[in-house]
Parts: structure tokens; sequence; C-alpha cells
């Protein structure tokens, strides 16, 4: 009997079990998929000669992330790569904001659309640096994070107080339009904010686009050497050298509670895995409380409020093999890793208010990664392995285009869609479409089927929305991974701090059941103690 079993093998699920092993326990973890990896893996199904990431592939949170420095993948043979720019966004009139590590670069680019926009930019750098340490410290641990949130709180009197605590909360058109007199800087920072469903008028959205713009100036979006799915073999290898299991094809569907408290699981098979001291779920809240564990042994409230729960935007993406390098107009966007195509800030309110009102985007706000500029190794020398991804209805109530898309996305639609995320890439990269060598198209029940936490195509495990982070994580009242089952924690982008790559809610239902076990320990050792005063014994 394993003292832990560990619920799905995506990057949190195998985090946990990782710190769960350097601790001693014996751990197995199940996944319900033939491989591994949950959103973090890659194939070569687009082309035999092409890497193609199938979900995640650029990791700035991964590459900030304490948890995952403290456990030291280059020892597994994990490396990193960057492309020469970090981020590109370019316009139909030729101009282009770029993102780069190099801050002078940044500013340099920025200036370009308006004086004084470089500058501004470094002022948003210098409050960074300044409360960086404590912002990673306070996001990656349980929330409230007492200690981190009082060394936090120095340093955010120090940059400014409640004018950056305003600055946070504000909408990231808000934010763009105080800090930049031209279109770059607000672009930047509106385009990383919509890499979750905050459009640019939400409330948190300038906090999340300057939190991304900072993570991408001050780490890049790197990816790992060879294909997403190595980050993910670097954490199986370092669990088995700690003697951890993975078992694939393994649908859990139940966990079994007995006496009050999570003993172990069931699976698909009929298979019983007891475990000796906790149960930790890498599946999303509604997985957890509405499927998995019984109605009986939680809470009438939380059932509630999980009616409530909601789900970030869904996703549509297409995947290329192409012939050569994308042909943009802006020479900017050939050397970036990831590049942004919307024609400015008033097309992405536009893009979102569309998915608001539950219709397809005519002109969809596209996110595009040129993987091989950020890794020669993914595709043969003078061709790019490329993706583009965006955002969908959940419940699709009509199309903006002339497609007549239903969401259904039966093969018509997928075709309809993908062609229309293509015309979108053609009016900033003219010939584009004539580079296709192959093309995949992964629409939202298809990214479901291959990830069940992926719900609908939703790639955060909930809504980034303030009314469901920190203590609303993922109901209100929660924000932490200990769940009304004692024995029992969510390990999931669905417990704060939410969706990337970061594997911070793995940890922290790790160390959550840890520190429940020293606890349960420290009275029988009490009591040892005690009873050997009593006779004497030393």
């Amino acid at each position: 009997m394993p003292d832990a079993v560990v619920i799905g093998a995506g990057p949190n699920g195998l985090v946990a079990a990782n710190l769960l092993a350097d601790a001693g326990w014996s751990v197995e973890v199940l996944e319900a998929q033939d491989e591994l990896g949950g959103a973090v893996r890659h194939d070569r199904g687009v082309d035999p000669d092409f890497a193609s990431d199938l979900f995640s592939a650029f990791y700035p949170l991964a590459a900030a992330s304490p948890v995952l420095a403290g456990l030291h993948l280059e020892r597994e043979g994990l490396r990193w790569s960057h492309a020469p720019k970090v981020l590109a966004h370019p316009l139909l009139d030729g101009r282009c904001a770029v993102l780069s590590r190099d801050l002078e670069e940044t500013a340099a680019s920025l200036e370009t659309f308006a004086a004084g926009d470089g500058a501004a930019w470094k002022e948003l750098r210098d409050i960074w640096e300044t409360v960086r340490p404590g912002i990673l410290e306070a996001l990656f641990t349980p929330f409230p994070p007492v200690r981190a949130g009082a060394r936090l709180a120095l340093k955010v009197r120090a940059a400014g107080g409640l004018r950056l605590a305003r600055t946070m909360l504000m909408p990231v058109r808000s934010l763009g339009e105080e800090e930049f007199r031209g279109e770059g800087g607000r672009l930047l920072l509106a385009g990383n904010a919509l890499h979750a469903d905050l459009a640019p008028e939400a409330a948190g959205s300038g906090g999340f686009g300057w939190l991304m713009s900072m993570l991408g100036q001050t780490y890049g979006f790197p990816v790992p050497v060879g294909g997403s799915g190595a980050l993910t073999a670097a954490l199986a290898r370092r669990l088995a050298r700690r003697g951890g299991t993975v078992r694939c094809g393994e649908r859990v569907t139940e966990v079994v509670v007995r006496g009050g408290r999570a003993v172990g699981v069931r699976t698909a098979g009929g298979e019983a895995v007891r475990a000796a001291k906790a149960v930790l779920a890498d599946v999303t809240a509604p997985a957890l409380y509405g499927s998995l564990v019984a109605e009986e042994h939680l809470p009438g409230r939380l059932l509630a409020d999980l009616k409530r729960f909601q789900w970030d935007f869904a996703t549509f993406k297409v995947d290329w093999a192409l012939n050569g390098p994308v042909p943009w107009t802006c020479a900017e966007a050939a050397r970036a890793g990831t590049v942004h195509l919307a024609e400015g800030v008033d097309a992405l309110t536009r893009f979102a208010a569309q998915i608001a009102m539950g219709r397809v985007p005519d002109e969809p706000f596209a996110l595009f990664g040129q993987m091989t500029t950020a890794d020669p190794s993914r595709s043969p020398r003078g061709t790019e392995s490329a993706w583009a991804y965006t955002h969908v209805p959940h419940r699709v109530r009509g199309d903006a285009g002339g497609d007549g898309l239903t969401g259904s996305w039966d093969a018509r639609e997928q075709e309809a869609m993908a062609d229309r995320v293509e015309a979108q890439v053609e009016r900033y990269a003219p010939g584009f479409r004539g580079l296709v060598r192959a093309r995949r198209i992964l629409a939202p029940p298809t990214l479901e089927r291959m990830d069940a936490n992926l719900h609908g195509g939703a790639i955060n495990g909930g809504t980034t929305a303030l009314h469901q982070q920190l203590v609303f994580r993922p109901t209100p009242g929660t924000g932490r991974p200990e769940t009304p089952v004692p024995g029992l924690y969510l390990a999931s982008a669905s417990a704060h701090p939410g969706g990337g790559v970061h594997g911070a809610p793995g940890a922290n239902a790790a160390r959550a059941a840890l520190r429940r076990r020293r606890a349960a320990a420290l009275p029988r050792l009490q009591k040892q103690l005690t009873r050997r005063d009593r006779k004497g014994q030393p």
C-alpha cells in the first residue's frame, strides 16, 4: 500500500508526487490517459519531421517558479531554449511592439510609438524589480501567504503602497492609457492579459498583463528543448529515481471515503488502490467534488457554490508544419517566439465582447507560436513548427463571422474556424497559407478528450477573474489545497494560484499533506515520551 495516491500525471500531479517522495513517502500516480503529462506533451502527429506541442508551449511561469527550481530538473536532462525576442505584436501599418529580455530593446521598440514610452516601461520594470521576490514568494505558496505576504507588504509600501495596489486592480485598458502615450506599451500589456480570460476592461486585467509582461521581460518565454514533453519526462525521471511509480491508462472513478477520511481510490477497471496517508487530486474542482467524491461526504454549501464555478474561455488551436519561415510584413515578428495578432486594443475588446455575448469571433485574436524560432531542434532547417490558438465561447449563441458556426465543432465547423484563424495570420503575413505542409485542428471537444482537465477547452482550470482567485478559488472561503474530506487534497489548477505551468498547486497540496501527518504524529510522540518518562526510560 503506498503512502499517497496521486490522481493525474500532469505537471501538478508529478510535482506533488516528487515532493512527497523527497519526504520519504511511497507514491503511486494514476493517469487516465495512455501518456503522462496532462497539458504538457508534444508529438509528431502533424508531420513526422516536426515536433508539435499539443497544448501548452511557452513557460515564463516555469522559469520563475521557485517550486520547479527546487526540483533541479536540469539534473534530469531538462534544457531550456529562447527565441531571439520574447514577443511581438505587429500592426497592419508596419509598426510592431516588441518585448525583449533586453530592457533597452523593449524600451526602444515602445519609443517608436511615442516619445517617453520607453522610459515609462522602465518605470514599470523598476517597480517589478522592487516587488518581484515578494510577489513570486506569495504567488507560489498557499493562500493566505502569511509570512510571504508580510514581506511583500513592505516591498509594496516601498513601491508606492496603495497606488501600486490600485494599478494592479485596474483594467488593462485603463492602465495602458495611464502609463503610455502610444499604442505599443498598451498592446503588450493587453495582449498578455488575454493569455488568460481577462478582457481589456476587466478588473485585475492590468495586474495580470503587467505580471506576464514583466515575467517575459525578466525570464523570457522559454521552451523545453525538443518539445514540451521534455519537462514532463524530467519530472517523471526524477520521481522514478526516488521510488515513485506512474501507471497510465488508469482512470480513477471514485475517491474512497471511510470513517470520514479519504483512504484510497477506485479505478474504472474496478481496482481499489489504498492510500495509507493521503490522496492528492490533480483534477478540476468540478470533477473532484461533482464526480469523484460522493455528495454525502461534502458540505451542502460547497456543492451549492460549485454550481457557480466559472470556467475560463474555451480554446481552439491549430498546429502547422510550415515549409519556410512565416513571411511577416513586420520583420521584428520573425524573431519572436510568440506573436500576438489583433489590430489594436479596440480589436481585443471587440474579440472579448463577442465571446461574452456567446458569439464566435469573426476576427479572432490569435496567439501564434513559432517553435522552431524558439528551439531549432523542432523541425528541419529552413522550416517552422508553428501553432496558433484563439478563444471561443463555451456556449455558442451565434457566429460573428459568415460561416454559421454553432459550436457543434463537427468536421465542417472545425475546418471553417481553422480557415478563419489562418485568414487572421495571412493579414499580417501574406503568403502564409502557401507555406502550409500540413495542419492539425484541436477544437474544444478534442482538447477535452485528450485531457479531461481541459473542460470544454478551458486551459486554466477556471476563470482568472478576481471573483474566482485567492480565497475565492475554487469556491468562496477556500483558497487552500485542503478539502472538506480529511486526507484529500486538491492539487490542480482549480486551486490557488491557478493556471500556468509552475507546479504551485501540486506543491501546496503535497506540503499540506506532509504538515497534516506531522501534526497528527506529534500527539502520539508526546504520549510515547510521557510513558517513557513514567517508566524512567531514557
